[in-house]
């Protein structure tokens, strides 16, 4: 069963060709290098992309590269548009409680933007972008996302993409819409190559109950700063709303374990006084940015340190530390509202705040 989508972006979901042929011409013509057409630029482009343009430009080192890509590169973004049947997909995926990351060689404020201007962002739990080889950078990204490669697929549109998948014992799918044709793609022998998106669904089938898939058992926890103010983070996750951090529990840990994990890994803060509130049924959460079902393990905790630093991983973009009764006027996730409720019911706060 195929529960988690590696994506890569560049002819895999966008057509973005044009704009990359145009980036690099920029940079051959700034050198004084002929340019290539585009026939010319799909057979000799690959990668990683460190040795096409060790070929094309030797010498320059990969700073000065990178620079002058992103110089010559069009930032109108919005100029670029999904491949056909890549929304379709996305929202098929989205729909049977896949989980969705990019693993792409492209700049990472450029895949932002892009998303966001086609109106895709909010489907991916991870971008992983700027990567020069995703040969070594795939395996240490699916055990930072708890992804087993058992479940995984990685689809691609060149042969370093399934060379990557292959590395990691992902299924690997080549897409034919984008940078290499079938027959080159065939040269890494993909374990499925179609000819676009349109036909995975029927290909993957549909999640159901019915199929070994389960509720989700995780933890998160409300944390408390030496002066009783709450810590709340935002992430796209849920709708952009504010909620507490918190993640899967895996094999072989115990919840409290997990928490503790989960809080260091997403926050860089130490727990102490970790108690027990109270689960959650979280059934298909609208908020949520995919088809779920949690269970949800809630805590309440002292943050150790007496002057907490949070230092957020890339699954939040904001946080803040708040009194209670600023943080029940925010704009909170449902079981975050649920979880400040039942302290409050309880008075847990003041018996927490009061803890020598």
């Amino acid at each position: 069963m195929i529960r988690n989508l590696l994506f890569d972006w560049s002819g895999t979901l966008v057509d973005d060709l044009p704009g990359v042929i145009t980036a690099v011409n920029g940079m051959l013509r700034s050198a004084g290098v002929a340019e290539l057409t585009r026939e010319e630029f799909r057979a000799r482009f690959r990668l990683p992309y460190t040795e096409f343009f060790a070929e094309m430009l030797p010498g320059l080192p990969l700073e000065r590269l990178q620079q002058l890509y992103l110089e010559h590169f069009t930032h109108e973004h919005t100029a670029i548009d999904l491949l056909p049947h890549a929304l379709e997909f996305i929202q098929f995926a989205a729909a049977t409680g896949r989980r969705m990351v990019v693993l792409s060689s492209a700049p990472l404020p450029h895949v932002t933007a892009q998303a966001e201007a086609l109106g895709v962002r909010d489907a991916f739990e991870v971008m992983r972008c700027g990567v020069i080889d995703k040969r070594t950078e795939i395996l240490p990204l699916l055990a930072e996302l708890d992804m087993a490669a058992a479940e995984t697929a990685f689809i691609g549109d060149m042969r370093h993409d399934i060379d990557a998948g292959h590395a990691a014992g992902v299924v690997t799918i080549a897409t034919c819409t984008g940078y290499e044709n079938a027959e080159t793609l065939l040269t890494s022998a993909p374990d499925m190559l179609v000819r676009d998106l349109s036909r995975l669904p029927a290909l993957l089938g549909a999640l159901t109950g019915g199929d070994g898939a389960y509720p989700v058992a995780t933890v998160g926890a409300l944390i408390l700063n030496p002066q009783g103010e709450l810590l709340l983070i935002r992430t796209h996750k849920w709708s952009h709303r504010w909620g507490i951090p918190g993640g899967k529990i895996k094999r072989g840990e115990t919840c409290e374990a997990a928490l503790i994990r989960e809080i260091t890994e997403e926050t860089a803060l130490t727990l102490q006084d970790i108690e027990f509130v109270m689960v959650q049924d979280c059934i298909e959460p609208e908020e949520f940015q995919r088809s779920a079902h949690f269970l949800l393990l809630n805590y309440l905790a002292r943050c150790a340190d007496a002057q907490p630093q949070v230092v957020l991983n890339e699954e939040a973009q904001a946080f803040q530390w708040l009194p209670l009764a600023e943080a029940l006027r925010m704009d909170l996730n449902i079981p975050t509202r649920v979880l400040l409720d039942e302290c409050v019911r309880r008075g847990l706060l003041g018996r927490m705040t009061n803890v020598e």
